[in-house]
């Protein structure tokens, strides 16, 4: 996990604690809010989260937009009033679970509820997406238009109607040009529909201080991947290999990456997760870092992200 990915390629020397100490110990003092360490984790959040959800809250003390989130979480887990509640780690301090978590960037919020992650979000996101994230939790207000619109056009793509999805984020970017989401929502159909060079041409609208957004991130990952993979062959002959010897953990790797570009992301991501199960050694924990790297490029909302990463956490925490 590189400075760069956690705030801008800046990491001052000085070490401000934003709110872990003075101004915030009020408001930890209700009891929603608290810090935790990797000793503390399986009680504060794993087994708290049988309770009710509770976001985790990864950050570090150099990192600029964590200073700009956190304030903002634990208002908006104050204004919940107990429906959920907000652990923040210092990944400083307690490196192994994010790491294990694939936690590649900070501020990185994820929800877990009866013991496993179920939700999340990667950066310093607007009080109202914050309070829209709890609200689907259990807990806040209802998400303003834009959120709503998004949402739709996410349900839209799910429910395999294209046209209408698109029809919503040109809508969408009619009023807000630089939409993130949107643009990425977008890239992201056209990807999905072979048209890797109309891909590219959305992403390249998207104005410089949005060029790292999550949903837009996430598909330029996916654009990588899908130009690596072309050159891993055909996946018939993979599987033919891994049938005469399951054990052939390149055979398996290399038809994950091929499952990912067709689209097939939970058998991706079950075969990558087999190789975890079997050898973690293998190639240098090989499998688990491209199963990190999915996350990326799928997004942490995706289901096939949170479906791998409970089996992930499964593996690691059981």
């Amino acid at each position: 996990m590189s400075d760069a990915d956690y705030n801008n390629g800046t990491k001052p020397g000085l070490v401000g604690d934003f709110g872990h100490a003075g101004g915030m110990q009020a408001a930890a003092q209700d009891g929603y809010i608290k810090d935790t360490t990797t000793a503390g984790f399986q009680d504060d959040v794993i087994q708290e989260s049988r309770n009710q959800p509770v976001l985790v809250d990864f950050w570090a003390p150099w990192c600029g937009p964590c200073k700009q989130l956190t304030p903002v979480l634990e208002k908006a887990v104050n204004e919940a009033g107990g429906t959920v509640k907000l652990v923040k780690m210092n990944i400083d301090d307690h490196p192994s679970i994010p790491g294990q978590l694939g936690i590649q960037s900070i501020p990185a919020v994820i929800a877990f509820r009866d013991g496993q992650p179920i939700d999340g979000f990667m950066g310093a996101v607007p009080e109202s997406q914050v309070k829209e994230f709890i609200g689907r939790l259990g807990g806040g207000k209802q998400a303003p238009k834009t959120e709503e619109a998004l949402a739709a056009a996410a349900e839209a793509r799910a429910a395999g109607d294209q046209q209408m999805a698109a029809r919503i984020y040109a809508m969408v970017l009619e009023g807000e040009p630089d939409n993130a989401d949107a643009l990425g929502g977008m890239a992201e159909m056209l990807l999905d529909a072979g048209d890797l060079d109309a891909a590219k041409g959305v992403l390249d609208k998207a104005p410089e201080d949005k060029a790292d957004a999550p949903a837009i991130a996430a598909v330029r990952a996916r654009i990588q991947l899908a130009e690596q993979a072309a050159s891993l062959g055909d996946p018939a002959e993979l599987e033919r290999r891994l049938a005469e010897n399951p054990k052939d953990h390149q055979a398996r790797f290399d038809l994950a990456m091929i499952q990912n570009v067709l689209g097939d992301r939970v058998a991706a991501a079950d075969n990558l997760l087999h190789i975890v199960k079997a050898d973690r050694s293998w190639n240098d924990d090989g499998a688990r870092a491209q199963l990190l790297t999915f996350f990326e490029a799928w997004g942490p909302t995706d289901e096939a992200t949170l479906q791998a990463r409970r089996k992930l956490s499964s593996l690691l925490f059981s």
